[in-house]
């Protein structure tokens, strides 16, 4: 049973769109996402929002709100041509410099020696390239945020890959040289002030504002 506690999760998927046109097969084998100790898993039939593009490129963006600690971790591995060249010639690496609460790990799937996977449940991703360019494999990611939030607070999480790479922030990339196709890896925190909700008393302040605008315009409409 998923439970959800204060967390509130929109999920909104933009789909992505390139200038770089590739012949690659580029397949999202697999995927899983931790939010607030909560596990969701392809292999146990949960999904991520509709939209991604055929090769399973994209931005999904988390609304997180509610006082106290916050998690939030996304694994994504992905196969490019792995009819044409296999799927264990791939290498990864990482660019820039980390934001404050964000974490990264770059590991094999955990098929064979990887501990990816169960790093993102437990959201501990440990901040190691276990798949450098000197030992390419099946190369998997995951980013992850840890975050304090007050009550009057709401986070926007946004996770983009993508076949162009960032200008700016950290970064991971999944490089298949036989295919010359990098996938990048990148996510955004931002935090802000939930907007308050008015008093019942100041709804009806409101309401009978605007009552007595309208009914001035009318007026004036009627002395035109």
């Amino acid at each position: 049973m998923k439970r959800f506690a204060t967390v509130l999760c929109t999920l909104v998927l933009f789909a992505f769109a390139t200038s770089i046109v590739s012949a690659a097969d580029i397949n999202l084998y697999d995927f899983a996402y931790n939010i607030d100790g909560t596990f969701y898993e392809a292999s146990l039939g949960d999904s991520l929002p509709a939209g991604f593009n055929a090769s399973g490129l994209g931005t999904i963006m988390f609304t997180i709100t509610g006082a106290g600690s916050h998690n939030i971790d996304l694994f994504l591995d992905y196969e490019v041509d792995e009819a044409k060249n296999t799927f264990f010639n791939e290498y990864g690496d990482t660019s820039g410099t980390l934001a404050a609460g964000q974490s990264w790990e770059i590991d094999e799937p955990g098929f064979i020696f990887g501990d990816i996977y169960d790093n993102t449940e437990l959201s501990t991703l440990d901040g190691t390239n276990a798949v450098p360019f000197a030992s390419p494999d099946d190369v998997s990611f995951a980013l992850g945020w840890d975050f304090t939030l007050a009550s009057e607070d709401t986070s926007t999480v946004k996770f983009i890959t993508s076949l162009t790479q960032p200008v700016s922030g950290f970064y991971l990339s999944q490089f298949d040289p036989d295919s010359d196709i990098t996938i990048y890896f990148s996510s955004t925190l931002d935090t802000g002030e939930v907007p308050p909700i008015p008093e019942p008393g100041t709804w009806i302040l409101m309401l009978t504002g605007l009552a007595l605008t309208g009914g001035i315009a009318a007026k004036r409409s009627k002395r035109s």
